[in-house]
């Protein structure tokens, strides 16, 4: 992945360096409505000089509900206000299809995360309960070009 990044960082005449931005794996546990696995890929991207930064983040979530195991999609956005501390706060956005939840949290490196938050019904699928509620979080962010 780094060598395909880095080959169209050369083609358009600019270096990529792994300062720039980090991305890899993530997986996280997650208790809303019940117990999720979180597993997927995030993209962080500092800004303005490392102050703040932002991570987009696909996952598949597993559940296991109602004698039923499932696997939905969630998409996310998260907004680091500073990048000034080891321990940072955020904000977050979560989307499945079947609920919003809007989080904050702490952010230890940008490693590992805490997360607080309130999910709302969208859809609810037939046989199953609503995914909504409080939630909280344990997320992993494994950087892959940390180094």
């Amino acid at each position: 992945m780094k060598n395909i990044l880095l080959t169209i960082g050369l083609l358009f005449g600019t270096q990529v360096n792994a300062q720039d931005f980090l991305v890899g794996p993530s997986v996280a546990y997650q208790s809303q409505a019940g117990n999720m696995l979180k597993v997927g890929g995030y993209y962080l991207q500092p800004l303005a000089g490392n102050a703040v930064g932002i991570k987009l983040e696909a996952n598949a979530n597993f559940a296991y509900f109602r004698d039923q195991f499932l696997v939905f999609p969630e998409g996310s956005f998260t907004f680091y206000p500073t990048f000034n501390n080891l321990i940072v706060p955020f904000v977050e956005g979560e989307l499945t299809p079947y609920t919003a939840t809007p989080k904050i949290g702490l952010s230890i490196a940008s490693i590992v995360e805490f997360g607080f938050g309130y999910g709302f019904d969208i859809k609810t699928k037939q046989d199953l309960k609503p995914i909504k509620g409080f939630t909280f979080s344990l997320g992993f962010n494994i950087p892959l070009n940390a180094f």
